[in-house]
């Protein structure tokens, strides 16, 4: 059943003051349960011969033969995030002093001096002429299909061309926190209610922008017409080599080709040709599942989910005959075309099924579009998908199909260092950093499967599994892979992993050098050539987070520890119109006991590895999707679950709208934490705390 209240099952086991309805809501307590990869990899004995049993039942064989973002179009398109650095503007640039760390219980989003902010848009904002205006009292699932989501995660300003002074706001919802949304009176009354605006609060938000002047703050426009809202029960086409498959199958939906919605999407990017891609990362915490094999490497448990949507849609359940494949139709990059409200988004199958952060786009040296990802979970993979087709400017048709058919690879990195010398205390080695070289080891290649036993169906459902096989190297959850849009070289956010290392965990490596990492690292990767399409790469440590201060273990490339600031858990990472990585954190509460973040790393020259903290967001909150407009001399960020650890009764935020007593909230406004995009601009005057 729908369980009244929330139960918290971190509580009392996480560090710091990590909240644990962080815990519950966002990745379903995926750090109380045991860890999804129990593969050796390279000997992956006992789990894929379980997993792969069902294919005779199935009927499958065992091998199946830097540019700006303007109107939707460009030639390299590395990073979402990185395209907008060069928005028109008065040519400004985000000269800064950068702030203190702010204690966690902190309420405030923290700003330089000379800069200041004001939200966008909101949780509940009304996005249709017809939406009604948001009042938390009176919520229904039909009003917030029309209403700005929850918990934003992903976000991106695409400009029109010629005026920049319009555009769309694109910002994805990854998952929502009941015990903040619904008062609890009425939340015992209305379960199913509940259940049906939470399902209405995922998805997308796509909302009209615009501004009276190039360098002026954005407004969204209600009634917009390119303003649109996907949720958890949009239909989705499927494309890819394994649409249709027998996999994919259901009772409502035999073809395998129509999904309806996406779940718990996270980061994401904006391909070149003008479309948003994005991640559906921690889905498993949605779906009952049956015990298999597959179910427990994707963390599927045979048990009543917490949120309980199984009770009022069957298709949540897999012992519901004819919904057993239900949950192999979500883990996939989405994409979404945010000109045109009336398209269909589609499920992209030839980039694997796993906990996707998001992921981002380079054009290879030959045109061919490669996309990189991570697979959020500890000791999980970096993958990358090499296009069959070749990008072509101008002729957006056939670019809306790359990401349709392709190569899969997942990487395999080595270190160079003598054994001995990654001892997991953070000890650089002898020659002065923790790097090395790796190999893009192929999973589907020219059209058929490069895992021994596994078809090419089984590979891009069950991907995990065919990564295991193929001995890909274990990491400390890789979330956003991004490339620069300045040095084509790629930065992948390690956001942390407290077991490895300990017994009967995979031991550091060099890649992954510290034992019982809570702070996580950054790693930045070269490209063979610089070619996004090469099969080797050469990799070193940008960072090893945390506190100088407190931490002997941390790494900043070199560069003198007491002249940093503090950085805890990266998550979402981008770059200005230099090239500079910004960085924003996770988990900083629950480790450095400081509140999430948005840093600026610099990458080359005397002060390569320098970190500076930027803004600070409200307690409770995650910054995430920060979008950098350095011309503009302004900065964007998606405030996340502000607020988090508190409840409907007794918040202990109320950010933005700061209305400190219940029953003072103006119309359309609240009492306690709402999730927002918030646009952060220079003033030339003193900061806001």
């Amino acid at each position: 059943m729908i369980q009244n209240r929330t139960l918290l099952p971190m509580i009392g086991h996480t560090r710091g003051n990590r909240n644990a309805a962080t815990c519950q809501f966002k990745c379903g307590n995926a750090c109380a349960k045991d860890v999804c990869n129990t593969s050796d990899n390279e000997y992956f004995r006992d789990i894929a011969d379980a997993a792969l049993s069902r294919r005779s039942v199935l009927g499958l064989g065992a091998v199946a033969s830097a540019a700006l973002v303007i109107g939707g179009e460009m030639l390299r398109a590395p990073s979402a995030n990185a395209q907008l650095a060069a928005a028109p503007g008065n040519g400004g640039k985000l000269q800064f002093k950068a702030i203190a760390p702010v204690p966690r219980s902190s309420d405030v989003l923290t700003v330089p001096e000379g800069y200041d902010w004001s939200p966008v848009i909101r949780w509940g904002d009304p996005l249709f002429k017809n939406s009604p205006i948001f009042d938390i009292t009176k919520q229904s699932a039909k009003a917030q299909a029309g209403q700005f989501g929850y918990n934003n995660d992903y976000l991106n300003l695409i400009v029109d061309k010629y005026s920049g002074r319009s555009g769309v706001l694109v910002a994805n919802h990854e998952y929502t926190n009941e015990d903040l949304m619904f008062d609890p009176e009425w939340f015992a009354a209305n379960k199913a209610e509940a259940a049906r605006i939470a399902m209405a609060a995922h998805g997308f938000s796509v909302v009209e922008i615009k501004r009276g002047r190039a360098s002026a703050r954005w407004e969204y426009v209600r009634g917009g017409e390119r303003n649109r809202r996907i949720t958890a029960s949009t239909a989705f086409a499927v494309d890819g080599p394994a649409a249709g498959s027998a996999l994919l199958k259901t009772a409502a939906d035999p073809s395998g080709r129509k999904i309806l919605g996406t779940l718990n999407n996270c980061s994401g990017g904006t391909t070149p040709w003008g479309t948003v891609i994005s991640g559906e990362e921690n889905f498993n915490q949605y779906f009952r599942g049956t015990g298999s094999a597959t179910d427990k490497r994707y963390g599927i448990a045979d048990a009543a989910t917490e949120r309980g949507w199984e009770d009022i849609d069957q298709r949540f359940s897999a012992h519901n005959k004819g919904f057993e494949n239900e949950s192999n139709r979500f883990g996939w990059i989405v994409e979404i075309d945010p000109q045109n409200p009336d398209s269909t988004p589609v499920k992209h199958t030839a980039l694997g099924r796993f906990k996707h952060e998001g992921a981002n786009i380079r054009i290879a040296a030959d045109g061919r579009a490669v996309a990189y990802s991570g697979d959020d979970e500890r000791f999980d993979y970096v993958y990358k998908f090499i296009s069959k087709e070749k990008y072509r400017r101008g002729d957006r048709k056939h670019n809306l199909r790359l990401l349709s058919d392709g190569d899969l690879y997942v990487a395999r990195f080595s270190g160079d260092s003598p054994a001995g010398q990654i001892d997991g205390a953070g000890a650089v080695p002898s020659d002065g950093e923790f790097d090395g070289t790796g190999t893009w080891l192929p999973l589907v290649l020219d059209g058929r499967s490069r895992v021994p036993g596994m078809s090419v169906e089984e590979v891009l459902v069950y991907t995990r599994l065919a990564a295991d096989k193929v001995g890909a190297t274990k990491m400390d959850r890789p979330e956003d892979v991004e490339p620069s849009p300045v040095s084509g070289k790629l930065y992948i956010a390690l956001t942390n992993n407290t077991q490895r290392g300990t017994a009967g965990k995979a031991a550091v490596d060099e890649a992954n050098p510290r034992t019982g990492n809570r702070d996580g690292h950054v790693i930045e990767l070269t490209e063979r050539k610089n070619d996004a399409a090469a099969i080797e790469f050469s990799w070193n440590i940008l960072l090893v987070a945390g506190d100088p201060s407190k931490d002997a273990s941390t790494y900043f490339a070199g560069y003198p520890k007491d002249k940093v600031s503090p950085i805890a858990c990266p998550d979402n990472l981008a770059f200005d119109s230099k090239g500079n990585l910004w960085i924003s954190t996770d988990g900083q509460p629950g480790t450095i006991g400081y509140c999430d973040a948005l840093h600026k790393v610099t990458l080359t020259g005397n002060e390569r590895g320098k970190v500076e903290q930027f803004l600070a967001v409200p307690a409770g909150a995650e910054t995430c999707g920060p979008v950098i407009h350095d011309k503009d001399g302004s900065v964007f960020v998606s405030v996340q679950h502000p607020g988090e650890g508190g409840s409907y009764d007794k918040p202990i935020s109320f950010f933005p709208d700061y209305v400190a007593t219940p029953g003072k909230s103006k119309r359309g406004e609240v009492y306690g934490p709402r999730p927002s995009v918030v646009q952060v601009y220079a003033t030339g005057k003193p900061g806001r705390r």
